[in-house]
């Protein structure tokens, strides 16, 4: 950092300066710069009388605890203490800035941890295919046909305005098979108060609704109408469920 690098320390930043000793050779001459130009540093170290903790407006002072490296030697305990302060000062400043879940997925869209936190609009995407739809006064026929033609293993049955009225699953129509189905309508066998999402809501909640009511799929509805059908299955396969 000495040989150009300080144009990087300007007034309107915090150095945050770490060394177990606090007498690292190569700390001297950004300290200095910081002192002579106002800018304030944050010191970790495990020495409160070092040249770091000195010269530091907010000296963060480590327990003083002996390395577990069998010759005391190599940093092992030390760099533990400090992954763990500096995991608490993140935290602590996630916390002051407002840093919500929804601004964790933003800058960590990827793996596991990214996919949960997307947001269902955004699973959605541009070109994704609106779910199956029924009338209310669809015969069976209808609606066994409809389930087979969406490949998702159920139909939104939709009122005289397109509000979902309600839900038809395969196991709906396994059940109405065991009665005599002359003259049944979707009106007749749907779930009428299905589990639903938002777009605005997050694939966690998805997941969530999914695990706990051990159903297979459910609807993304805005303003009471069905924009898509998620599926278990397709999450699994998209990774969103191990």
């Amino acid at each position: 950092m000495s040989h150009g690098d300080l144009g990087m320390l300007r007034h309107d930043t915090t150095l945050l300066a770490i060394s177990n000793s606090g007498e690292s050779r190569e700390l001297r001459d950004p300290l200095l710069f910081c002192q002579r130009n106002g800018i304030p540093v944050i010191g970790m170290t495990q020495r409160a009388s070092s040249f770091l903790a000195r010269m530091s407006a907010v000296p963060l002072v480590m327990p003083s605890v002996a390395e577990a490296c069998p010759n005391g030697l190599a940093p092992t305990t030390s760099t533990l203490m400090t992954l763990a302060l500096g995991d608490a000062l993140a935290m602590v400043l996630m916390d002051r800035r407002g840093f919500s879940a929804m601004d964790f997925g933003m800058h960590h869209p990827g793996g596991a941890l990214g996919m949960s936190l997307q947001s269902v609009r955004e699973w959605m995407g541009d070109n994704h295919a609106p779910p199956p739809t029924v009338p209310l006064k669809a015969s069976f026929a209808d609606v066994v046909a409809s389930i087979t033609a969406g490949r998702k293993g159920a139909v939104a049955v939709l009122d005289e305005d397109g509000r979902l009225a309600g839900m038809i699953t395969d196991g709906d129509v396994r059940r109405a098979f065991a009665a005599d189905v002359t003259g049944v309508v979707a009106d007749d066998v749907m779930s009428r108060q299905p589990i639903t999402v938002t777009p605005d809501q997050r694939m966690s909640d998805v997941v969530d609704l999914l695990t706990a009511n051990r159903i297979s799929n459910l609807f993304v509805v805005r303003d009471g109408r069905p924009q898509a059908i998620v599926h278990v299955a397709e999450l699994m396969q998209a990774g969103y469920l191990s």
